[in-house]
């Protein structure tokens, strides 16, 4: 277990201040962390939805949140129980740095099954906070910590959210701070769904795919560029055209224009499903191929 990284307080305007934060109009005077605020120029993307999620939505956070950090982009969230516990694990679990802002104060853990996951956070990211000590969860200190999440983040995607959800909030926010809100569309008949599907009504731009949210926001794909990729045999370095990887010049070599489904990839090249799906996401996230129809891959170039 990782041991907890001691808080300190970080006055506004120091060294290693977030400057995103001065696009509030009242913004903290400071803030209590545990481990380190991103660079000054570190793409961050918060992902934020419902603490009593369904499966699904816990199952899509994770995914959204392993991609983005294997794609080197920050994930910003809010410690809750649900969507947003999913989101900091899904970063850890992709190798990236994920920031924790807190409702409460600095050296209390909240939920309170949270401690390791806080801790973990803390040792490859930054937990943060606007209250020292152990100030309480007080329902005033939630909409205040959104406001945060929104700052720090350039998008917002919202997973899941009812129509009162807390998440809500953090959008509007967003939405204000002239951030791009995306959101996961769900059943009309679900009411785990309907504040998601109000904001997509309402404007924002319905997420499917990673893919979405670099088009949203062109920028982050600066990250793309500079992020290494877990696998060690998918060196990216100097591609394209000429992808040195052995692995990824079979997979480059065997796509074409017409698209191919990832299970006849598997077998044509012999490999395992992990490999190529580990392989086909760092691809697609460097722009080399894209989704079509059915499932299908296909080049881009």
């Amino acid at each position: 277990m990782t041991a907890a990284a001691s808080a300190y307080r970080l006055e506004r305007g120091a060294p290693g201040w977030a400057e995103r934060l001065e696009h509030l109009d009242n913004p903290p005077d400071g803030l209590w962390l545990r481990g380190f605020l991103p660079g000054r120029d570190a793409p961050c993307v918060a992902v934020v939805g419902a603490r009593r999620a369904t499966p699904g939505a816990m199952l899509t956070s994770r995914d959204l949140a392993v991609e983005l950090a294997t794609a080197g982009v920050v994930v910003i969230s809010g410690l809750a129980r649900g969507v947003d516990a999913a989101a900091h694990r899904g970063a850890l679990e992709g190798g990236g740095l994920t920031v924790a802002v807190l409702g409460c104060g600095i050296d209390l853990c909240y939920p309170s099954e949270h401690g390791q996951l806080r801790d973990r956070i803390a040792a490859q990211g930054c937990v943060i906070s606007e209250d020292g000590g152990v100030a309480a969860p007080l329902t005033w200190r939630f909409p205040r910590r959104n406001r945060l999440i929104a700052a720090l983040a350039e998008a917002v995607v919202v997973v899941e959210a009812t129509a009162r959800s807390g998440a809500l909030s953090t959008a509007r926010w967003a939405a204000d701070l002239g951030r791009e809100v995306l959101a996961v569309p769900g059943s009309i008949r679900s009411a785990s769904s309907v504040g998601t599907n109000l904001l997509i009504r309402d404007g924002a731009r319905p997420f499917l795919a990673v893919s979405d949210l670099f088009e949203a926001v062109p920028r982050l794909r600066r990250a793309l560029w500079t992020a290494p990729v877990p696998q060690p045999h998918l060196d990216l370095d100097g591609w394209p055209p000429s992808a040195p990887d052995p692995l990824l010049r079979r997979i480059l070599d065997r796509l074409g224009a017409d698209p191919v489904h990832p299970d006849e990839l598997a077998a044509a090249l012999g490999l395992g499903m992990p490999a190529l799906g580990a392989a086909l996401t760092a691809l697609q996230l460097r722009g080399a191929i894209a989704d079509v129809c059915g499932g299908r891959v296909a080049r881009t170039f």
